[in-house]
């Protein structure tokens, strides 16, 4: 087994510990560090030092070694924190990420910024403490991995080693192949004396200056913690000074040292209590680290699309049931084997959907540094609130609305709160208030970006969309109003910025939200601030839908969408001035859309008092689709129509029926603006629509 194996393990633990490191420096108080964070901190940056090393990465092996050795002195007390050198880490943080995710493109990684960031952090270092961070230890903590990687047989000895000592290495419930491939490594870090064991516990006597934390690095992207015990047998001089890390959570002068998991810098917390009461902790800690294993996301796509196909199957013999039962065909074991069929497809549908499910902490965990930057561009003080973080939802959901959260919160940021000295002379808080929100709401999510801010204009908003050239009136309700700023190039910013001003943005969010499945809704109160809510299903696999009989074909309305249905009578229905008819609900009228018209089906229903009025909202907006018939609710597998086919206006997926035929799933919006596109055809081709309905307009 080649060690290039495990270069994706290695990628993907060092983007966690990054975000980690990331969310500790934002969370960190410069005027009183908690030492558990900066020691989190350290220990990330040290981990991620030891895999590049491991894996032969030079440049991020050397960019974090000056940065890790910044770090120990900042958690010793001998380098006093200010808010720029936490700007100053954060930055360091960025080009480690660049240098990450360049030799994840095979590809080297910009030297030009590896060189300013190594001598900004040596700067640093003469200014504050007085010393350089070009300290001996550097060849030797750069040789070594450097050395693994390539798997040499030959090293030359540590001559930058103060002393040496000697480590038992415990392997447990390692495989043949994992344990060769370790000891290989083992190899390089130092001289092996000795190994004996089976696959149960397999021991490693190794002597050298490797610390214990060394060994932990390299080790953590092969193995789990709980498979790895190092224990310090004897030591030839005291444990080496330019080797900090060795001290942290495992004091060398202990008989017995458990490694921790190098890859879960995030609970300090939890290290602490587990140097404290070892016999307590450790047990615990390791069990809740083997509780989850990595899958790769196509391995999961691949079981849910099959769980999708079991579910149609399930649903053809539920359907070849029913059609024996209305033969007279009764068999009371295979309907109670159906009833327990459809259970347990069901139960197993719920339960493999929820694998993708990642709570929202994951795209929350980005904006307290989207909301430090930004802040600080604008001149703005802003505390951010996040709720709702455990909040689940599909995994290629939350990728793709990291995005148009992003801009949200950057407008809020923008336009939304003031600057601190106009909030104090409104008197409010200097501070504005920002916050994230996430919940659960029927079969949907519902995000929230609220602020404390200024508030939506309406006056300004239509006066801004008069200039644009759009079609506005006074009579819009606040909620169109508020709308018209996803309009495309709409900007009430006075001037362009790095952060706004260009009209861009903000018609991509409802662009994508509405992608999504989802729509974009906004409440706004002058002077008081602004909630925009978006809401979306849970996962774009799996839909609850409606379906619905026009002509001989079958329709899904999604059922999210569906307010109510009714039959409409004749008095209701009015002919309005373009070709367009309304149907009035309740002194509201609603634009109808009549299906077999929009899609030309044949042999459907064109009285419109015989048919079916189904009552849907897309886009903010209500219409009355007219069908032959109700069938009735069920959850289908959705199948991508662009996949497999082509785009098509008026539809948004399909999906197979219990009898294996193809029923198209219906986007409301789409058809109201197909339906728009075939009126004004069928006007300049001069052809006579249906008078059925009253001419005239609804007073």
């Amino acid at each position: 087994m080649d060690i290039a194996d495990f270069f994706d393990t290695f990628f993907e633990e060092a983007e966690e510990l990054l975000a980690d490191m990331e969310q500790h420096l934002l969370e960190l108080d410069v005027d009183n560090p908690d030492s558990e964070q900066l020691n989190a901190i350290f220990r990330a940056a040290h981990s991620i030092k030891g895999g590049a090393g491991t894996f032969g990465f030079s440049v991020l092996q050397k960019t974090t070694h000056i940065f890790e050795n910044l770090l120990d002195h900042a958690r010793k007390g001998e380098l006093a924190l200010r808010a720029d050198l936490v700007d100053t880490f954060l930055e360091a943080k960025d080009i480690m990420h660049e240098q990450l995710n360049a030799y994840r493109n095979e590809e080297e990684p910009n030297q030009e910024a590896y060189e300013r960031i190594c001598e900004t952090l040596q700067q640093i270092a003469l200014e504050e403490i007085g010393k350089s961070l070009d300290a001996p230890a550097a060849p030797k903590v750069e040789e070594a991995p450097v050395k693994a990687a390539s798997a040499s047989s030959t090293r030359e000895p540590d001559s930058d080693q103060e002393g040496e000592h000697r480590l038992k290495v415990a392997l447990l419930n390692v495989s043949e192949t994992d344990r060769l491939l370790l000891v290989e490594e083992l190899e390089q870090l130092g001289d092996v004396e000795s190994q004996s064991g089976d696959e149960k516990r397999y021991e490693v006597i190794l002597s050298g200056g490797v610390s214990a934390d060394d060994i932990e690095a390299v080790m953590c992207f092969i193995i789990e913690s709980d498979q790895i015990d190092i224990t310090a047998l004897a030591a030839s001089a005291p444990a080496a000074a330019d080797e900090p890390p060795a001290s942290v959570g495992k004091p060398a002068q202990q008989d017995s040292a458990t490694v921790t998991k190098a890859p879960a810098p995030a609970k300090p917390a939890a290290a602490k209590a587990a140097t404290k009461k070892p016999a307590d902790q450790a047990p615990k800690k390791a069990a809740a680290e083997t509780s989850s294993i990595r899958v790769s996301v196509d391995k999961v796509d691949q079981i849910i699309n099959l769980v999708g196909e079991l579910i149609i199957t399930q649903s053809m013999l539920d359907q070849t049931v029913s059609d024996l039962e209305g033969q007279s065909v009764s068999n009371s074991s295979l309907q109670n084997g159906m009833s327990l069929l459809q259970r347990n497809a069901r139960d197993l549908q719920e339960a493999v959907m929820s694998i993708r499910m990642i709570p929202m902490e994951f795209v929350f965990s980005r904006f307290p540094r989207v909301v430090r930057d930004t802040a600080s561009k604008l001149g703005k003080e802003i505390e951010l609130i996040t709720e709702g973080k455990s909040t689940e939802l599909d995994k290629s959901l939350v990728e793709r609305i990291t995005d148009p959260l992003t801009h949200l919160v950057r407008n809020s940021l923008d336009h939304g709160v003031e600057m601190p000295e106009v909030r104090e002379s409104l008197g409010k808080p200097r501070v504005g208030k920002l916050v994230l929100s996430a919940r659960h709401q029927g079969g949907n999510i519902l995000i929230e970006v609220r602020d404390d801010g200024a508030g939506m204009d309406r006056d300004r908003l239509l006066a801004k969309a008069r200039e644009n050239g759009l079609n506005v009136s006074d009579t819009m309700s606040d909620e169109e109003v508020f709308q018209l700023i996803f309009a495309p190039g709409f900007s009430t910013a006075k001037e362009v910025t790095d952060v706004s001003g260009r009209g861009v943005g903000m018609d991509v969010v409802k662009r994508n939200i509405q992608g999504m499945g989802g729509r974009v809704e906004i409440q706004s109160k002058k002077g008081e601030g602004t909630n925009t809510r978006i809401v979306l299903p849970l996962t774009l696999a799996i839909l609850d839908g409606m379906s619905i009989k026009v002509g001989n074909e079958t329709f899904i309305l999604p059922l999210s969408t569906v307010l109510e249905s009714l039959q409409p009578a004749k008095g209701d229905m009015y002919a309005m001035a373009g070709d367009d008819v309304v149907l009035k609900v309740r002194d509201e009228y609603l634009p109808v859309i009549a299906i077999h018209e929009v899609l030309d089906v044949e042999n459907a229903i064109t009285d419109p008092t015989q048919s079916i009025a189904v009552i849907v909202q897309g886009e903010g907006r209500r219409y009355a689709m007219l069908v032959d018939e109700l069938i009735g609710q069920q959850q289908v597998v959705v199948k991508n129509l662009e996949d497999n086919y082509r785009k098509v206006p008026g539809v948004s997926a399909a999906t197979i029926l219990g009898d294996g035929s193809v029923a198209l799933i219906l986007d409301i919006t789409g058809l109201h603006r197909l339906s728009r596109v075939k009126k004004e055809a069928r006007k300049t081709a001069n052809q006579p629509h249906l008078s059925y309905y009253k001419e005239a307009e609804p007073s």
